[in-house]
């Protein structure tokens, strides 16, 4: 690992700055050179003094000359770190490590900062040393998504209007490192990010933050825009592999509450969600077939927004609770708990239930 210590150049000097920087925004990239230049341009307006930040950019392994771009002038002042391949809790670790300043900020490689996103982190945190803050991430004005990243951001969506008006707090499980900060003190004691996790990674650290003592507050003016972009496939991925993650944290992480949970909120899903995840987990080439058309009526009703996202929704959850079966083990067991779980048990705040 190694990384280059880049300041403001001028008439061929390099100069460095004494100030000590409030915040640290660590961005851990792999291969999205043209995303990441737009990130890093947003840096270069922000209303925090330029003097108060500073940007730290662990590449992950890039071969698509991130590197090259990184060591050549840039919109901002940063940090280039380099590291190979290890996903992208490894490369926020490293870029933790690096950190100068009391307060970090994560934000991903396809998040654009709005001017105001920095200064707006500070604020919140004022002299706290225990507050994790939490902002929005938008959909980017004219962009276009694919249905299922059109779906993904609805639901975020439903999230922050439901914290937004108050019909329950940020808690960790609002906790997604596109737009998160908090003190650098708080991370280490939790003990930054589980590197064998290659997705979830940052729910698995919630957790710890919150048997830490953290306070998770959800800033709704710290806005940065999702140019999110990801096939299906990996999507459909993610899905499964939360399954299997909340089934592992429940089993060998110390979290026994989310087994129960995850059953008490498949409760609060839709009727018809419930009898295809439940009939699928009894006939898994039924599965495959209902996945099949649910995708591609969620792409060909694209235009009609309620029914493509309710096509989805169906197939995030099916995908889910499959890999929360597989990694269960006992699926006929697993099955059994789904098919008895109490209606009036509430779902978890946040826990995007559909």
């Amino acid at each position: 690992m190694s990384w280059t210590w880049k300041t403001d150049r001028g008439a061929g000097l390099i100069t460095t700055k004494a100030v000590r920087p409030q915040i640290s925004v660590v961005i851990p990239t792999f291969n999205r050179l043209e995303r990441l230049k737009r990130v890093l341009g947003a840096l270069a307006v922000q209303t925090l003094d330029s003097q108060l930040f500073e940007t730290i950019v662990v590449s992950d392994g890039s071969t698509d000359g991130t590197d090259e771009y990184l060591d050549g002038p840039t919109p901002v002042p940063l940090v280039h770190a380099r590291q190979d391949n290890a996903g992208p809790a490894a490369a926020r670790n490293h870029g933790v490590g690096v950190a100068r300043a009391r307060l970090v900020l994560f934000i991903d490689d396809d998040v654009v900062a709005s001017p105001t996103l920095l200064e707006r982190h500070v604020q919140r945190h004022g002299d706290s040393d225990s507050t994790v803050v939490v902002g929005p991430m938008l959909n980017a004005p004219g962009y276009e998504y694919s249905a299922w990243v059109a779906w993904e951001q609805a639901m975020l969506d439903k999230q922050y209007r439901a914290m937004r008006m108050g019909a329950y707090p940020a808690t960790f499980r609002q906790f997604y490192t596109g737009n998160a900060s908090l003190g650098r003190a708080l991370f280490e004691k939790a003990g930054g990010f589980d590197t064998a996790f290659r997705r979830a990674e940052d729910v698995e650290l919630a957790f710890r933050l919150d048997g830490c003592g953290a306070s998770f507050v959800f800033e709704e003016e710290a806005v940065a825009y999702h140019f999110a972009e990801r096939s299906f496939d990996s999507w459909l991925a993610a899905a499964q592999a939360y399954g299997r993650n909340d089934v592992l944290f429940a089993r060998d992480h110390g979290q026994e509450w989310l087994l129960p949970t995850l059953v008490a909120e498949f409760q609060h899903r839709n009727v018809i969600t419930r009898r295809l995840v439940l009939a699928s987990l009894g006939h898994r080439r039924l599965g495959a077939s209902a996945a099949k058309t649910l995708r591609w009526l969620g792409v060909a009703t694209r235009r009609a927004a309620r029914i493509s996202r309710a096509c989805l929704s169906g197939l995030y959850a099916l995908a889910y609770y499959l890999g929360a079966a597989d990694e269960f083990g006992d699926v006929k067991v697993f099955r059994s708990a789904l098919r008895h779980a109490r209606r009036d048990e509430p779902a978890h705040p946040g826990s995007g239930s559909t």
